[in-house]
C-alpha cells in the first residue's frame, strides 16, 4: 500500500468514527515527532488540520475535500 493511500484510508476511518459525540482526531508523526494532527467535523462534514512547527503555535487549516487533506498531510510527512 502506498503511503498517500495509507492517509487515505485513516482520513476514511476518522470520517467512520465521527458519531456526533466527541470529535475524532488522528496524529501523523515522523521518527516519533507529531507533524500534523487532524480532526473530523461531522456537522461541516470538514477536516480541521493542525501543523505543528519547533517554537511556534499550531496552525490550523480546513479541508471539505479528502483527497487535498490527504496530499496536504503526504507533503508534510515528506
Amino acid at each position: 500500500m502506498s503511503q498517500l493511500q495509507g492517509i487515505l484510508t485513516r482520513l476514511i476511518n476518522l470520517r467512520e468514527q465521527a458519531n456526533g459525540g466527541e470529535i475524532p482526531q488522528r496524529f501523523f508523526e515522523v521518527n516519533g515527532q507529531r507533524i500534523c494532527s487532524v480532526k473530523y467535523h461531522a456537522k461541516t462534514e470538514t477536516y480541521e488540520l493542525e501543523v505543528y512547527q519547533d517554537g511556534e503555535k499550531p496552525k490550523s487549516y480546513q479541508f471539505d475535500n479528502i483527497d487535498m487533506i490527504a496530499i496536504e498531510i503526504f507533503e508534510l510527512i515528506n
